[in-house]
């Protein structure tokens, strides 16, 4: 049997309570134990201790497969910011601020987010209609490709 790349479970356990990223995992473990690991080493151990993602998918905010250059799109990252609040997450000072504004915009403007893949823009601001019951327009159908890796699949 290969020996256990995790020291102190308790030690990772507090990591992930404070919001430590992978990558500063990683490079605690080669500096205090010399122990190289993987992302996904990380988070197969918080999958399989029940811990908390520090992230918040919300397949009802980002229906979409979003195209790799609309990624780092100022509308995506703020629907990503309110998936956070929505699941309770904490938001830091910065995020809960750009958040607030970037609602009282869409209020002000009565408009909601929607998303065109086949354009360069990628995402728009648009009226809302009366259908409109959230912050996006949402879709005929969800075209998201990436599943929440908490949900079970039905093998």
């Amino acid at each position: 049997m290969p020996k256990r790349k995790i020291v102190d479970e308790g030690e990772v356990v507090r990591w992930f309570e404070e919001g430590w990223t992978y990558q500063q995992m990683i490079e605690e473990y080669r500096r205090k134990y010399g122990i190289d690991t993987v992302s996904s080493m990380w988070g197969n151990f918080r999958h399989r201790k029940g811990l908390r993602r520090r992230i918040a998918r919300d397949d009802d905010l980002i229906p979409w497969a979003v195209k790799a250059e609309h990624r780092h799109q100022y509308p995506l990252a703020m629907l990503r910011v309110e998936g956070r609040y929505r699941a309770g997450m904490d938001l830091d000072e910065n995020s809960a601020k750009r958040l607030e504004s970037w609602r009282r915009t869409l209020a002000e403007e009565n408009a909601v987010v929607h998303y065109d893949p086949d354009t360069k823009e990628g995402f728009f601001y648009v009226p809302r209609e009366p259908h409109d019951d959230d912050l996006i327009r949402r879709p005929r159908r969800k075209t998201t490709l990436r599943r929440n890796a908490d949900e079970r699949r039905d093998t």
